[in-house]
């Protein structure tokens, strides 16, 4: 049966990303980081925040490079930073959790590229999806290993060519959800749709649900049962506050369960065992905020300002420990 591919026609669009991933078993316990993003000029400061109590960032150490448009994903050790930039770079970065240090080069994703998505296993970060400049949309899926710092490898592709989407992370599989596509470099169409890959066998994504409505450049977060879409802009680049959730145990569509405290995109995402954090982002073209906004995952709620970063910015990378 063919792919059908929802959406609206967004014409003009900038190509920018929110980021969003979820850490190893889906979620972190104690601390969230933001690392990466767009000031502008594009920043290489990673933060770091705690779960345990609603307080701002302290800025703890910095990427090897200043860049935006980035992917997050995380281990239970360390918080990695893959591609990014305008126009692309390759670059997969490494920084402990265990103290505030500066990240390392780690190894390289398959291809250049920004405006990705993370997701994280148990053993693997996940890269999928982006934007290789000039002009092209990719579908593909790079996997790198956790226990060794190496290259990652392209391990499946997503059912559509694709950037700007959100990354959640169950236990067994990997989502890519709502962004960009077409063949066009100057015209795109938002995209609602669902993709979830597994983590245990490499092979392609399969198109499992959809949004509650085709959006763009949202944060991803993910608690141990489902996965959640926060914030974005939709067909007409209008920013929304929307707090999307689907389900991990079933193949369903997602339902609106909250509000941001402002309708922002370009955020990054982060997700404690309890609670979804969207920081950062854009209120709107060209205010970029500092806020960090918290949302439950035992109840559908809106969320609350909780804190702010370090610096205003956007299009950064979200991790969790």
């Amino acid at each position: 049966m063919p792919h059908v591919i929802r959406g609206a026609t967004l014409k003009g669009v900038c190509l920018r990303v929110t980021r969003g991933t979820s850490g190893s078993n889906s979620y972190g316990l104690y601390t969230g980081y933001t690392s990466g993003g767009l000031i502008p000029p594009n920043s290489n400061v990673i933060d770091k925040f705690p779960f345990a109590s609603d307080a701002n960032a302290t800025n703890v150490g910095v990427l090897t490079q200043a860049r935006s448009y980035v992917a997050g994903q995380s281990s239970t050790v360390s918080g990695y930073t893959s591609g990014g930039n305008f126009p692309s770079v390759n670059t997969i970065d490494k920084f402990p959790f265990a103290s505030d240090a500066n990240a390392s080069d780690v190894g390289d994703l398959t291809q250049a590229r920004f405006n990705p998505a993370g997701q994280s296993s148990t053993v693997s970060g996940y890269t999928s999806g982006g934007y290789v400049f000039p002009s092209n949309r990719v579908n593909t899926i790079d996997k790198f290993p956790f226990a060794s710092d190496g290259n990652a490898t392209d391990v499946g592709d997503l059912t559509q060519g694709r950037h700007a989407s959100a990354g959640q992370s169950s236990t067994v599989s990997g989502y890519t959800s709502g962004g960009q596509y077409g063949s066009s470099p100057i015209t795109a169409t938002v995209s609602n749709v669902i993709d979830k890959f597994p983590f245990a066998s490499d092979a392609n994504a399969t198109d499992v649900g959809d949004l509650t409505q085709a959006r763009t450049l949202r944060a991803g977060q993910s608690s141990t049962v489902s996965g959640y879409s926060s914030g974005g802009s939709d067909a007409n680049s209008v920013n929304v506050n929307t707090i999307d959730k689907f389900p991990f145990a079933s193949n369903a569509n997602a339902t609106d369960v909250g509000d941001l405290t402002v309708a922002r995109r370009d955020s990054a995402g982060q997700s404690s065992s309890v609670s979804g954090y969207t920081s950062g982002g854009v209120i709107p073209v060209p205010v970029v905020t500092n806020t960090i906004d918290k949302f439950p995952f035992a109840s559908n709620a809106n969320a609350t300002d909780v804190g702010d970063l370090t610096q205003a910015r956007r299009s950064a990378a979200g991790q969790q420990i």
